[in-house]
């Protein structure tokens, strides 16, 4: 696996981790959105991306409006809740 997939393949990881442990103490998706919204405004402020794939979707928050953040941020969010990722590691 080339290192920049695999530094994605973790991020992606992380984030999973957060939002099923977000589930798993009850907190609501609109909750969860509001929180991802917040946190891709702190990135996109003040982290470089490390992969390709990080600074496509950096990119995409650069040009985004609010309502488009909302989304993007919602569909994270989705990406790595399908319950397919580090789905064992909280419980």
């Amino acid at each position: 696996m080339p290192p920049g997939e695999n530094t994605w393949e973790k991020w992606k990881d992380t984030l999973s981790l957060v939002v099923n442990l977000g589930n798993k103490i009850g907190l609501e998706e609109k909750t969860m959105d509001r929180i991802a919204l917040r946190l891709g405004n702190w990135l996109a402020d003040h982290i470089d991306p490390m992969n390709r794939e990080q600074r496509l979707l950096k990119e995409l928050w650069d040009v985004a409006h609010e309502d488009e953040r909302q989304v993007l941020a919602a569909l994270v969010t989705r990406m790595v809740s399908d319950g397919r990722r580090q789905e064992n590691m909280v419980h």
